[in-house]
């Protein structure tokens, strides 16, 4: 005897849009607050973004956090509460950043992105500091940042003329600004890695 189990009648898919419709409002109540455009929410992302360093130069690393997650909530809200906030030049994340990046050539804010030069140990590097919406930024104490030479003829930091460092757990530590925490990641790595002694960037990676 054949016995044909009958399905369950859309059961499962109705629990499934019972659970999606919880997951909306729950970020809805939680999003509520947030604005709701992009030109409302560039001011407001600066503001985060000024919080987010005043927390980082006093070492209130949870505070730094739960500023981030803000930030990342903002993104989402404005990508109608879906993730993808950083798939592409025009998702609300990528628009967010370019849109409250510092000057080139200024230290940005703790949070925001920025390009600026620093010299430590008689190298000079470009600094292409990550904001809030960086790689680790929700769970890494420091955020992340790429040193790329400068000087593409002397001895650099790494063969390629370019070194990335994310993921740091490193101890809080009150004061440090952007340029003085990549001044000193920078140092260590010299004295650490490369034993005090920087190295030539190879023929095939040097700019003209």
């Amino acid at each position: 005897m054949t016995i044909h189990i009958a399905p369950q009648l859309g059961f499962d898919d109705l629990l499934a849009e019972a659970a999606e419709t919880n997951r909306k409002s729950a970020f809805e109540r939680e999003t509520g607050h947030l604005p709701g455009s992009m030109e409302a929410a560039v001011p407001y992302l600066f503001d985060l973004i000024t919080a987010h360093h005043a927390a980082m130069l006093t070492a209130d690393i949870d505070e730094a956090l739960r500023l981030r997650g803000e930030a990342h909530r903002l993104a989402e809200k404005l990508n109608g509460g879906e993730r993808g906030i950083l798939a592409g030049p025009e998702a609300p994340g990528c628009r967010l950043e370019r849109l409250t990046t510092a000057e080139t050539g200024a230290v940005p804010l703790w949070g925001q992105t920025g390009s600026f030069v620093i010299e430590t140990n008689g190298i000079r590097a470009r600094i292409e500091m990550h904001g809030l919406f960086g790689i680790g930024a929700g769970f890494s104490t420091w955020l992340g940042f790429a040193a790329q030479a400068v000087d593409w003829d002397k001895p650099f930091i790494s063969q390629t003329g370019y070194r990335s460092f994310m993921g740091f757990q490193a101890e809080p530590a009150p004061g440090l600004t952007p340029e003085t925490f990549a001044a000193k990641v920078v140092a260590a790595h010299v004295e650490q890695a490369l034993k005090g002694k920087p190295v030539p960037i190879l023929p095939d990676y040097r700019k003209a």
